[in-house]
This record gives C-alpha cells, sequence and structure tokens, in this order.
C-alpha cells in the first residue's frame, strides 16, 4: 500500500492531468463542451459494427422487382407511360399473385403521352361537328386514357404507394404537388407533447386519384446524416403538425392488416415525452429522438432478390418466384439517381434501404438507441477514466500496453455483447479516444528513454526519408544499412516542363522562391506516400521506394505520389498567378524492377541513392511525358505491380540509349473510381492498337477517328494517325515489331 501510495505522489503531475482530460470527455458527453470529430468517429464506429454484424443472407420474403438499365433499354427511358405500370401492376397481382406492392416511386404529374387530350380538344373545339370524329374519341377514350387505366390497376389491391417530402430554406420558394395521403397522427393526437420528428414544408406526391384508389402510401426519404451516409430513415414526418408514416411502416400495417400505430412512450405523465416504440399489431419498432429507425443492413446490394421489371412484364419469370411475395418497386440504374451512400457500401439503391428496413421490422432485429445510453456512456467514461488516470501512470510502460490493451477489448468486447444481443446502440467512440488519449499521453515519456537511439536512426537516414519512416526504423534498427544491396524496387523521376524558359525570365532571387514553392509541397507528398528522396537537380526531383525500409507496395506508392505531386502543383496555380509567376507544368515516370541502393561515392563524399537500368530507363519515361501529352507514364513492369489502376496503354518504344523495347501506359485512376464510359473508351482504344499493330492501317485508323470524335481527344490518338497516314503510303518491313524508336532523352 506505502508503494503505491508513493507511486502515486510522485506521478501527482500526470495524474492530475490524466484526471483532466477524462473531465473534458465527460463534459462532451453532456455537451457542455463540443467536439465535432466524436460525432464523426461515433458514425464509423457505428458503420462498423453494422458491416461486422450483418448476415450477409439472401432475404427472399422481399422481392424488389427492378428498373434496371436492361428495362429501360427494352422498355424506354423513364418515366414510363402508365399503360405500361398498369400492365406491369396488373401482371404482379392477377399472374403473379403476388401478396403486396410498395413502390419507390411517385407519379406526380398526369401521363398525357397517349395523345387522348389533343383528341379531346379536337372533339369539343375544331372537329366538334364531325360525328364520326367524336364517336371514335368517345371509343379511344377508355384505351387511351392511360392515368385511368393505371388507376384501376391499383383498385382492390394492396399497394402502397410512395412519395417525398422536401424542406426548402426560408428564401427559397417551397415545392408542393400532388395530394398527400391521410396523416397517420394529427396535431390533436400529441395535444401537449412535444415530438421531435423532423419536419417538411414541402411534398411531392401523387395524384389524387391514385392516392384515393391505392390501399396507402408513405414517404421514402431516407436521412442522411452530415457525412452522407444513410443509417436510418424518419418513421413519421412533421408536416403542418401532422404526421406521415414511412413507405416501410406503412408496408407493414399493409402486411399485417394494421390500421393503427400505437406510440410508446417512455415517460408518459412527466413533462418531457419521448417516443421510443411505434406498435404495429404484436410489432414493436424502436425509434431514437428524432423518431427514426436505424436501418438493419443485411449486407450488400443483393440481399433482396433482383428481378427485372421488363421480365415480369413480359411473363419471363417462374410464378413461384413471386407468388404471395412482398414487392418493392424501385430502379437501381444509375441514371435516375436513387444510389445512397450507406454503411456497407458507397452506391446503394434506395429501393434496398426501404427493403432492409422492412425485413427488420417483421424481424424485431432493428437495434434501439434509448436516451438512457448517455447516460450508460457517462458512467463507462468516468468510472475507466479514473482507473487509467491512477493505474497508468503507475506501471512500466510494459505492463501499461498490456493493461491498456485489455482495457479495449472489455470495452469492445461488452459492446459488440449489448449490441448483439441485447440489440442496443451504446457509444463507444469518445471512450475509446479518451482510453487512447490516457495512454499517449503516459507513454510520451517513452520518447526521451528512447531518444539516443532514434539520433543515431536519424542522423544516417534523416536527410532521406521522412521522420515517419525514421521513428520506424528506430523500432528496427536492423533494418537500417547503408550496405550496397540489390532489391526490386520503384524509382520516380519528376521534372518541371520549360523551366530553362521560365527561369530566364525571373531574377536570382525570385527563382529561388519559386523553386522552394515548388519542391517544398512535392517532397512533402513524396514523403507522406512512404518515399526517398535521392536528389534534387535544378528543378528536378529523383525519389525512389522501398529502401531502407522495404515496402510491399512501393509501386503503387510512387503511382499515388505522382498523381499528388501533379495535384498539388495545381492546387498552387492560382497563387502562383497572385505572385505572377508563369503557370507550372509536371512531367512524371516511374518505373520499377531491381536495382542497387546504399550509400555510394567516394572518400570525399557520399549519398544514399540507387542505380542500375531500371533507373535510367525511369528518367527516360519522364522525357516521353511531354512526346504523349500526358502529365504521367510508368513502365509495364509498375503497371503489373499495381493491378488496381486502369492504364491507358500509349505505345511500345525504344528510349535513347537502350535497345529493349519498353511498353509505356498512362494510370487514368483506380478502377472503382472510373466512369463507364472511360471503360468503353480504353476498351475501344485497345481495339484500335489491335489493328495497328496487325498493320490494318484502314480499320485502325477508323477506329481512332471515331474515338476522336466520341471521347477525350487525347494526343496519343494523333500520334497514332499519325505514324499511320505514313505507314499507308510507307508500310514498315513484314519482321515490324511495332515498337517506335525515340531518338531523344
Amino acid at each position: 500500500m506505502n508503494a503505491i501510495v508513493k507511486n502515486i505522489k510522485k506521478q501527482y503531475l500526470r495524474i492530475l492531468f490524466n484526471l483532466l482530460i477524462t473531465i473534458v470527455f465527460l463534459a462532451y458527453v453532456i455537451q457542455l463542451v463540443n467536439l465535432p470529430i466524436m460525432a464523426q468517429l461515433e458514425n464509423i464506429a457505428y458503420d462498423y459494427r453494422v458491416v461486422l454484424s450483418m448476415p450477409n443472407t439472401i432475404d427472399d420474403r422481399i422481392i424488389i422487382v427492378d428498373i434496371d438499365e436492361k428495362s429501360l433499354l427494352e422498355i424506354g427511358r423513364w418515366p414510363w407511360n402508365r399503360d405500361v405500370m398498369a400492365k406491369l401492376t396488373k401482371q404482379m397481382f392477377d399472374y403473379y399473385q403476388v401478396f403486396l406492392v410498395g413502390f419507390d416511386i411517385v407519379f406526380a404529374e398526369e401521363d398525357k403521352s397517349s395523345g387522348l387530350y389533343i383528341l379531346n380538344q379536337l372533339a369539343n373545339d375544331e372537329l366538334k361537328d364531325q360525328e364520326k370524329f367524336v364517336a371514335r374519341v368517345k371509343e379511344l377514350e377508355k384505351s387511351l386514357d392511360y392515368d385511368q387505366l393505371f388507376n384501376e390497376s391499383l383498385a382492390d389491391k394492396r399497394v402502397v404507394l410512395g412519395y417525398y417530402f422536401n424542406s426548402a430554406a426560408e428564401d427559397e420558394e417551397v415545392s408542393i404537388s400532388g395530394q398527400l395521403p391521410p396523416p397517420i397522427y394529427t396535431a390533436e393526437d400529441f395535444d401537449g407533447i412535444n415530438l421531435t420528428a423532423r419536419v417538411a414544408n414541402g411534398y411531392g406526391s401523387n395524384l389524387a386519384k391514385f392516392q384515393t384508389e391505392s390501399t396507402m402510401a408513405g414517404h421514402f426519404n431516407p436521412w442522411v446524416d452530415d457525412d452522407g451516409i444513410v443509417r436510418s430513415v424518419p418513421l413519421l414526418y412533421d408536416y403542418n403538425g401532422d404526421f406521415y408514416e414511412a413507405l416501410s411502416l406503412s408496408m407493414a400495417r399493409a402486411l399485417l392488416d394494421v390500421d393503427t400505430v400505437v406510440p410508446v412512450f417512455s415517460e408518459a405523465g412527466s413533462e418531457y415525452f419521448e417516443l421510443e416504440w411505434l406498435q404495429v399489431g404484436d410489432l414493436k419498432i424502436p425509434v431514437d429522438e428524432y423518431i427514426q429507425a436505424l436501418v438493419p443492413y443485411r449486407g450488400r446490394q443483393g440481399s433482396f432478390k433482383y428481378i427485372s421489371a421488363t421480365d415480369v412484364l413480359n411473363g419471363r419469370v417462374e410464378a413461384s418466384e413471386l407468388e404471395n411475395r412482398i414487392v418493392l418497386m424501385g430502379t437501381s440504374a444509375p441514371g435516375l439517381f436513387d444510389l445512397r451512400a450507406t454503411p456497407v457500401q458507397n452506391k446503394y439503391p434506395g429501393v434496398e434501404v426501404h427493403a432492409n428496413l422492412l425485413a427488420g421490422m417483421i424481424d424485431e432485429v432493428i437495434k434501439q438507441k434509448p436516451s438512457f445510453t448517455r447516460g450508460a456512456e457517462f458512467l463507462q467514461i468516468l468510472t475507466i477514466g479514473i482507473l487509467l488516470s491512477f493505474i497508468i501512470p503507475c506501471i512500466s510502460p510494459l505492463i501499461s500496453n498490456l493493461v491498456f490493451g485489455a482495457f479495449v477489448l472489455l470495452v469492445v468486447g461488452i459492446n459488440f455483447i449489448v449490441w448483439e444481443i441485447g440489440n442496443l446502440v451504446l457509444p463507444i467512440a469518445t471512450l475509446l479516444v479518451m482510453m487512447l488519449c490516457l495512454y499517449l499521453i503516459n507513454m510520451t515519456f517513452g520518447f526521451f528513454i528512447e531518444r539516443r537511439g532514434k539520433k543515431e536512426i536519424s542522423g544516417l537516414f534523416g536527410q532521406y526519408i521522412p521522420t515517419e519512416l525514421v521513428d520506424e526504423l528506430s523500432e528496427n534498427p536492423e533494418a537500417a544499412s547503408m550496405a550496397a544491396e540489390n532489391r526490386e524496387m520503384s524509382v520516380l523521376f519528376s521534372d518541371v516542363r520549360g523551366f530553362t524558359t521560365i527561369s530566364e525570365g525571373l531574377e536570382p532571387a525570385e527563382l529561388s522562391n519559386l523553386m522552394n514553392a515548388i519542391l517544398t509541397p512535392l517532397t512533402g507528398v513524396i514523403h507522406k506516400n512512404r518515399g526517398t528522396i535521392d536528389k534534387y537537380m535544378g528543378d528536378a526531383i529523383m525519389a525512389f521506394w522501398g529502401a531502407p525500409l522495404e515496402d510491399k507496395d512501393h509501386a503503387k506508392h510512387a503511382i499515388q505520389a505522382g498523381y499528388e505531386m501533379i495535384e498539388r502543383l495545381q492546387a498552387l496555380k492560382h497563387e502562383f498567378e497572385e505572385r505572377g509567376w508563369p503557370e507550372i507544368n509536371l512531367g512524371v515516370g516511374i518505373n520499377t524492377g531491381e536495382m542497387s541502393v546504399g550509400n555510394m561515392g567516394s572518400e570525399f563524399r557520399m549519398a544514399y541513392t540507387v542505380l542500375g537500368d531500371t533507373v535510367n530507363i525511369g528518367s527516360r519515361l519522364e522525357g516521353l511525358t511531354k512526346n504523349y501529352g500526358v502529365d504521367i507514364i510508368v513502365s509495364e513492369s509498375t503497371k503489373n505491380a499495381v493491378p488496381e489502376y486502369l492504364y491507358v496503354k500509349l505505345d511500345r518504344v525504344r528510349v535513347k540509349g537502350k535497345n529493349e523495347p519498353v511498353t509505356i501506359y498512362q494510370p487514368l485512376a483506380l478502377h472503382d473510381e472510373v466512369s463507364e464510359e472511360e471503360e468503353n473508351e480504353i476498351d475501344e482504344y485497345e481495339k484500335a492498337l489491335k489493328f495497328y499493330y496487325a498493320q490494318e492501317w484502314e480499320k485502325a485508323e477508323s477506329k481512332l477517328k471515331l474515338l476522336k470524335e466520341s471521347y477525350t481527344n487525347r494526343k496519343v490518338y494523333d500520334i497514332y494517325l499519325e505514324r499511320i497516314e505514313q505507314y499507308i503510303t510507307n508500310p514498315p518491313p513484314k519482321d515490324w515489331d511495332g515498337v517506335f524508336t525515340h531518338t531523344t532523352k
């Protein structure tokens, strides 16, 4: 006991500082201080739990009839004529015998596409004396009134229509269209109770005739959090004091044939009422303080079966696949703009959000986030904060690591058990961040103990590599060697285009300032991407990846650095313009392969550098960027090492001083960031290259000209068209290998 008291006295300043940090986090929980980043971290922690706990199974009770690309191609662009929608609705109910249909679609405008409106005008005006014409119009009226056909298809069917709310700012015009369904609650139902539902001042609803004919309707507004992610859906929306239900809630009522939804409050009879549940029949649906339900995502897109709308319309689906099923009709086609960012996927169909929520209501697996969770968070932070504040300063760094790890595992484990078994969402990010802050602050003193070893490493490599890598080397000193060796690495050369001309127009002092303004941010980018600066050569930079620390992703880091260097200079354009400096453009060449690395030079001066053919070729690639009108060129070996990118094949070349040909590429972007249009362009371009190498000049020329007209006019298209023009008149030899020889650097 005496030893413990002695340790506490010795470390009292650290303990007091720890307690102060704990108090700051407690103040955040009770909203005395604002820490915006904590809300972001809490959202991230929630998303991780969703992804880790989702079942990743397919729910076959709910079918999504999808307005997909196939349907748009066969039926036509959206919106479809109402006679098509009428036929589709009848097909689902009369042929496929579905149980319930919900539309994640709004039918807000009259359909005049049949021409009936014009015929009636003529029959009532210019041709009203033509009895046969008027009679014929009357005969056609039933078949050409598409809205009426659709209305009839809704009659006596379990159909839930969809609509949306919007919220306009005070200085914006309120948008209202269509007719709202009757509210599920009126303002009088909650007289004296202040509910904090989401509030709208506008809406887009269905035509009155459709609204009257359908079973019921619900809004399909998800709630988008500040970070752009859809995690919840408002089950009740407040419009003019009345409350309107969500599409999923309306479908749950229709499914159970329930007319009313019973609100369940946490503290009925007190001055403050918090709505905790909405009860639909025997189902309890938990809601948060804004009467929103958390969406229980089952998995990524495809957790419910998608059936193309055109296949349903044309009877190409087995009847058993839809019989007695719940159907949600919506779209996954990108062009119809109903893709949402969710915790499980960045581009997720909005219709599947509602399917997940409806399934969660049926299974009663929607997570709860009641008000008492804030109190639980406060008690956790208070207890653990005090314990760590006293424990960590009084034990060794090794034991501190074990204690911290044990606390983290305990906190995460309990939180996940409560999540899985109790269906409760307890906050965790604030607690973990507080624990991390306490741990890091108490561990910083170890910096002073290890400082000497770090200084030695820094003396060897500090001038070449970023401080982050110096830190890693200090933790693993045996990895630090200045001795020369062969390694597979990546090398980058960058050069400012036309710098000689630029420098001639500047005074020496101004030129020095310009050099610093260019090299400093570019060096920062290289260091950020774990690169080692080899040397500065005037306006040029040579850097490499894979030494002194090994880096299995050296090629990927080099490409990332190359693109970020170009973007960084583009960001400086406005600043340079204000200072009267010319526009700066950068060329970057990257090559990957085996090279010699180590401390090399003479007894007078040594340098940690790389040598070899791989390095020389990298330098030549940078020089080719201006020939092909691109900012960055990589070799085939670099391309093969980083398959995550989509590349444009530029050429097969012999660079000056080398006999072996090199295939060169321009990296466009990561595959998941490339548009479909760009992918199509590259596919067509590669077909043109096949014709080119096969000496089918006319086909290659035709393809390239079409590419210039249809897509981006890349300089490489002009290069090949110019060569083809020469080869048509002066064909290459029969043994031509398609390689172009560059005679300049």
